[in-house]
């Protein structure tokens, strides 16, 4: 019997659970991979904590931040968090006044370089693509080595990490008391569903809906390479967030089978070097309702080989491979944190519109929030996840 079961072992179930072990619960950890196959392996690994756009947001970017500069001495593991510039590529056909102007709104505000002072920070840069860049602070991690170090603490802590799929919530009248998984049953009282995009589709078992969403995203991830790329370069126009904002058209139905919907996608056109000299370029965002589908990888490969190249030339034709992965994300808050559906013993920690900044912060206020101690951050989420 444990306090409480976490299923997924991605950053937010990682940190989660870590967090729970922290206020010395007994926690039991459930992954369905042996071999990670998330959105946290194909995470950019990029910190926006400059990107707030209100108290809320502004407050949890910093904490987000300070947290980072000390989470590999707190979890005694290598995160490898740094300070990196991001350098946000303005098309050549775009104004840089019109689009430095869009960026006033957050917390912090970017330099606009001309295309000769972007070439020289990023010297990888093609001055023919651009009209000019945005410069802004930003933290980078590793994403799997700081998951993975949140686990090793967790462990240490005598959390339990059981690789297992779960396919259903044992229930007690009204309430969960814990789940089934493939091979065995584990109660708790409290369960707590950290699966990113598939998410939904596991609570749709439980007949919770729930507003969390998922995009397919499609990336190349190369082996280390001996050439340096010394920013993380994106577009300062990302399509993804208005491809997130379209699926505020459709309805509950949309998400459910039998998934009628065509697909859509976008791509944006970016690269980040991690310090092992990997690079992860990319990437498609597609909204396809079903979770399973599947989408052409060598269509996807050619597509972001050939608009990276355009910004990065030297990119072009290096070795890589094209995967894929469900981002979560939702249409009414920063996360979806908290009790589900007014179920006693399940609970969401999902669909983070910056994951690796806000989860981690999330994930220590939502513990200390369950053990007792007040937090207006956690009960404003809570208040929102079932409206």
């Amino acid at each position: 019997m444990y306090d409480w079961i976490v299923i997924g072992a991605g950053i937010t179930g990682a940190c989660l659970a870590y967090e729970l072990s922290q206020q010395g619960l007994k926690v039991l950890l459930l992954e369905k991979d042996e071999t990670p196959n998330n959105a946290t392996i194909y995470s950019y690994g990029g910190l926006a904590y400059w990107s707030g756009t209100d108290n809320l947001t502004r407050t949890l970017g910093g904490e987000g931040i300070e947290l980072h500069r000390n989470l590999a001495q707190e979890l005694d593991g290598d995160t490898e968090f740094r300070d990196l510039d991001l350098v946000l590529t303005i098309d050549r056909q775009n104004d840089p006044e019109t689009i430095v102007h869009y960026y006033d709104r957050f917390a912090i505000t970017p330099e606009l370089l001309s295309v000769n002072d972007a070439c020289i920070l990023e010297p990888l840069l093609n001055p023919n693509a651009i009209s000019g860049a945005l410069k802004l602070p930003h933290g980078h991690i590793h994403p799997q080595k700081t998951t993975n170090a949140y686990l090793r603490a967790f462990e240490r802590n005598n959390g339990v990490i059981i690789c297992d799929r779960v396919i259903d919530f044992l229930r007690q009248g009204d309430d969960v008391v814990g789940v089934k998984t493939q091979t065995d049953v584990y109660h708790a009282d409290n369960t707590v569903v950290c699966g990113g995009g598939l998410s939904r589709s596991l609570l749709q078992q439980a007949n919770i809906e729930i507003a969390n969403y998922y995009t397919h995203a499609q990336l190349i991830l190369t082996p280390p390479l001996d050439f340096e790329l010394g920013t993380i370069v994106m577009p300062a126009v990302q399509q993804r967030f208005i491809l997130e904002a379209k699926a505020k058209e459709l309805t509950t139905e949309d998400w459910n089978p039998p998934y009628d919907m065509a697909t859509r996608a976008i791509l944006d056109p970016g690269a980040v070097q991690f310090m092992d000299g990997r690079i992860c370029m990319g990437q498609i965002s597609a909204i396809a309702p079903n979770p399973q589908a599947k989408l052409n990888p060598f269509t996807a490969e050619a597509e972001i080989r050939q608009q990276v190249s355009n910004i990065l030339p030297l990119l072009e034709d290096i070795p890589g491979t094209c995967h894929s992965c469900l981002v979560a994300f939702n249409n009414q808050a920063i996360a979806l944190v908290g009790n589900l559906a007014d179920t006693k013993g399940i609970y969401l920690f999902s669909g983070f519109t910056s994951t690796l900044v806000f989860a981690p912060v999330l994930a220590r206020r939502f513990a200390r929030w369950i053990s007792g101690k007040e937090d207006r951050v956690i009960e404003e989420l809570q208040s929102v996840i079932n409206h």
